[in-house]
């Protein structure tokens, strides 16, 4: 009888410890299938908006030195189809066309580009901000799930121990 409970509790104890190390492979894969993912994705996002932001900067850094350096025009050249480029003159430099978003372009003043590119700047670094901070959420529930990996791994070695 003493052998029968002894036998019953040992085979207890290993289906513990077969759910425990199933429940750590569960939390593992949930880590590198779904976590992992999910911070890949916000990183690239924020990559994007950080690229976007600074071809704002060098809108405004460009406008300003136009502005400043260059109020009666400059010689460039311009690419006239299959790279044959044509020397060209820009005069009037009072009015750009701004690409404001889905190959939509406006007319606008150099102040009033420069305004666009200041906010702009604004708002996509507050969608940045946003993202950064899902990103540390991330993090956290990344760590949190290794913790519990820990706390796991911890619960079958005592067991092992007894």
């Amino acid at each position: 009888m003493h052998n029968t409970s002894k036998s019953n509790k040992e085979s207890q104890q290993r289906l513990e410890q077969a759910a425990n190390e199933a429940r750590i492979t569960q939390i593992e894969e949930f880590i590198n299938e779904v976590l992992k993912e999910d911070l890949r994705q916000l990183e690239h996002c924020i990559g994007q908006y950080n690229e976007e932001i600074m071809e704002y900067v060098q809108l405004k850094n460009t406008l300003q030195t136009f502005d400043t350096h260059l109020p009666e025009g400059y010689k460039t050249q311009v690419n006239i189809g299959s790279n044959v480029f044509m020397q060209a003159r820009v005069r009037q430099m009072d009015r750009i066309l701004v690409n404001v978003g889905k190959d939509v372009y406006l007319e606008m003043t150099l102040p009033e580009a420069e305004q666009f590119s200041d906010v702009r700047v604004k708002i996509l670094t507050k969608q940045s901000e946003v993202l950064r901070e899902e990103s540390v959420k991330k993090r956290a529930q990344i760590k949190m799930a290794l913790i519990a990996i820990s706390e796991r791994a911890k619960l079958i070695q005592q067991e092992d121990g007894k």
